[in-house]
């Protein structure tokens, strides 16, 4: 069975979901740190390098919708993955009627970097590497694993976003782990 990586990270926010509401920037801060990354690879896994743009629309309906808003710390994070799957789901539809043409590289090669550490740099290829894994899988499996796994959402909350029994998202989520499990390099750990 898969277990969510965490329902509420270190401490319930509850108290900050009320708080923000009520206008607390400092709240909404706090809420923002908390659930900004796990969002951003759950996107990355559904969008890939829009994924940051998507976040950002995801942030401005938040909180735009927020004083109407009713749930504690998990419903508000559960309210946020749903708002970023319609927002995704918008971009997906509008990038299919409108392509973009790429910009070559060399054009962006002048550009300065404002985060050039090694530790980021790492970090950045393995967070990559582990979510376009994902993105190999089954679309029901990849995104069960990742709201699942990456967004720590439970099985009944997924099933809620996705339209599905928990019992199908704790099956998706299985079979994906299990053939992400094959698809593993042989020196990882």
């Amino acid at each position: 069975m898969v277990e969510p990586a965490s329902t509420a990270g270190p401490a319930d926010l509850s108290g900050a979901v009320a708080a923000a509401q009520d206008g607390d920037e400092g709240a909404f801060r706090e809420l923002f740190r908390e659930v900004q990354p796990a969002l951003l690879r759950y996107l990355r896994g559904l969008i890939g390098d829009d994924a940051e743009d998507v976040a950002s629309e995801t942030w401005l309906q938040v909180c735009r919708d927020l004083p109407g808003f009713s749930g504690d710390y998990a419903n508000f994070r559960a309210w946020t993955a749903t708002i970023a799957r319609h927002r995704a789901m918008d971009h997906a539809r509008r990038l299919r009627r409108r392509p973009s043409v790429a910009v070559p590289v060399e054009t962006l090669a002048d550009l300065a970097s404002s985060a050039d550490t090694e530790a980021e740099a790492a970090d950045a290829v393995a967070t990559g590497a582990a979510i376009a894994l994902v993105a190999t899988l089954p679309p029901q499996q990849a995104e069960a694993v990742l709201l699942r796994v990456v967004m720590g959402l439970d099985a009944e909350t997924v099933g809620r976003i996705l339209g599905k029994r928990p019992g199908a998202v704790r099956t998706a989520a299985y079979r994906g782990l299990r053939r992400l499990a094959t698809l593993m390099p042989e020196d990882s750990p």
